[in-house]
């Protein structure tokens, strides 16, 4: 129960990778967190499962009704289409931006780093993504490596779902120790 008291978002909507909300949601919640996932409307969001859609997933929260005052992290899961419908969403980008600037945990995995260019948090820092989008990533002027997970300055990334343990044992670890609020300003 390392993150008991712990309130953690995972901002997605329809077309998030099934596994990179799923496998972070529940290790978080099995180490304790409270997990709310946020949307732009309520309902339910739909996964895309490898090949075609998958499962729906109950949304706890829409945007209007969260701030990032309520979370201690945010966790931000891929796929193509999730990352890129939020990042057109002016309510999406600025929890993430309030968030980092708030110096808590962002975790991105996969194409969600699209999310933190739009956010403009990744310049000068180091940074995973899927390799797909590793020109976008670098455009930006992230330092991007390729390795499973990559924390800097609060933010945790990787790569795609065959890196989800080491990402969800990062969130946790770095949410328990408060890496957080130790980070440097922006």
């Amino acid at each position: 129960m390392q993150l008991k008291g712990k309130t953690i978002a995972i901002l997605a909507t329809n077309g998030f990778e099934q596994s990179e909300l799923e496998v972070p949601r529940d290790r978080l919640k099995a180490a304790g967190a409270t997990i709310h996932i946020v949307s732009p409307d309520g309902g339910e969001i739909k996964g895309w499962d490898k090949k075609d859609w998958g499962r729906a997933v109950k949304v706890d929260k829409t945007l209007d009704q969260v701030s990032a005052d309520d979370y201690d992290a945010i966790v931000l899961p891929g796929g193509q289409i999730n990352p890129d419908l939020l990042r057109v969403n002016r309510a999406a980008i600025d929890l993430i931006k309030t968030i980092f600037d708030q110096k808590k945990v962002v975790a991105a995995i996969c194409h969600a780093p699209w999310l933190l260019i739009e956010a403009g948090i990744i310049k000068d820092r180091k940074v995973t993504s899927y390799n797909s989008i590793k020109t976008d990533v670098i455009n930006a002027g992230g330092r991007r490596e390729d390795s499973p997970v990559v924390v800097e300055k609060g933010l945790v990334t990787s790569r795609n779902p065959g890196d989800l343990e080491a990402f969800s044992a990062k969130i946790i670890e770095e949410v328990n120790e408060g890496r957080h609020t130790q980070r440097s300003a922006a």
